[in-house]
């Protein structure tokens, strides 16, 4: 089970994402998407790395004494200071404080592999220091965030990350940590939950402020609803299948974990993409309907689209089973051409493959259970 150090670990962390929301929907809303989008890539790439080589980490090796908890909380100081400067990152494109906190995130994961190679034994013993020795020469090239011209930046951000990456796969080549599938899928769904939390939070706390300030209600009550039917239907279709038993082996958990990028920044995503759309009902964005409307409709496709690709399709029988994520994802997008009932019809389509996905499922058990019986009589 997830220890309250690791609960707290999750917690801190989704404070940055809050941050990098915040300011995904400022760039997204003042009509500048694209550097928004790149942006917020980056600081969330920055954010979920950290927070997964941590959770892997604490699966193989939580001893959960003093020293351990103090790095843990070296490393919750460590975000904190990220979040502190992605508003810099995002408007003057300053990474000083970025980078700093990342370092120290990273040099207190490097200091946890040092000491659990200090105790380990052969392979195990190389694999933790590859750990430590990775992490910490990774630091020196993210320097070129700080020094680097502008016009490099983004060219960085792609090489290290997926040198990030790399270290991993290097390093458990010759020794597999011994993570347990339960715990990780344990840890995975609870920061998935505070991720769609925090979703919800921040479409409400717009929807306030909105209501606030010109007293719109008819104008957002849609989106409010659709986007609640959105959020619900992706915590539903996310924990309907229990994944712990798929996470079998490196090559299978090294693509579900990484691939969780793209269904942890989606979904939140999805919040930012609320907020947009509420700002632009009450006048206050400077991009159309239909981009309004884009900003929940793509992060909310992808969701589907990646946690039916990692997630569900393995307990999916039959063709049809298979389908209703993808086709679902295909006409969410379809939505967003409906202009101010974009986000409502959305919802709606998210709702209804809830629904179809779920009375599919009894069929095929019902259809299985009569089968099984003649099995056991004969």
């Amino acid at each position: 089970m997830a220890s309250p150090l690791e609960l707290f670990f999750d917690l801190c962390f989704v404070v940055a994402i809050a941050q990098a929301g915040v300011e995904l929907v400022h760039s997204v809303a003042a009509g500048h998407p694209g550097e928004g989008v790149l942006n917020y890539a980056m600081q969330f790439f920055a954010i979920w790395w950290a927070w997964m080589n941590f959770t892997w980490f604490s699966s193989a090796y939580d001893n959960d004494d003093v020293l351990y908890r103090i790095v843990t909380l070296v490393q919750i100081a460590g975000v904190l200071v990220l979040a502190a400067g992605i508003s810099q990152a995002f408007t003057d494109h300053d990474y000083l404080l970025v980078w700093l906190g990342y370092v120290i995130m990273r040099l207190a994961m490097a200091a946890q592999w040092l000491r659990a190679a200090r105790w380990a034994r052969g392979s195990e013993r190389t694999m933790a220091l590859r750990y430590a020795g990775g992490v910490l020469l990774c630091m020196v090239g993210w320097l070129g965030l700080v020094v680097l011209p502008e016009p490099a930046r983004a060219w960085v951000f792609l090489v290290m990350a997926i040198a990030e990456m790399c270290v991993p796969l290097y390093a458990e080549k010759d020794y597999t940590t011994s993570w347990h599938p339960h715990h990780i899928a344990e840890r995975y769904g609870l920061f998935t939950i505070i991720v769609l939390g925090e979703t919800i939070s921040a479409a409400t706390v717009a929807v306030k402020s909105a209501v606030a300030e010109h007293d719109a209600p008819s104008e957002l009550l849609p989106i409010a609803a659709g986007g609640l039917l959105i959020v619900f239907s992706a915590w539903w279709i996310y924990f309907v299948v229990p994944i712990q038993v798929h996470l079998r082996s490196n090559r299978e958990s090294f693509l579900w974990g990484y691939g969780h990028y793209l269904i942890f920044a989606s979904a939140a995503s999805i919040g930012a993409g609320l907020e947009v759309a509420v700002e632009e009902a009450v006048g206050k964005a400077r991009l159309s309907t239909t981009a309004a409307s884009a900003a929940v409709t793509i992060p909310t496709a992808l969701y589907l689209l990646t946690v039916w690709a990692l997630h569900s399709r393995h307990f999916k029988v039959g063709l049809a089973q298979q389908l209703v994520l993808p086709v679902t994802a295909l006409l969410v997008l379809c939505c967003t051409s409906l202009g101010d009932w974009a986000v409502p019809a959305a919802g709606v389509v998210s709702a209804l493959a809830v629904a179809t996905g779920t009375t599919l499922t009894a069929r095929t058990a019902g259809r299985e259970r009569p089968a099984e019986a003649t099995a056991a009589a004969s």
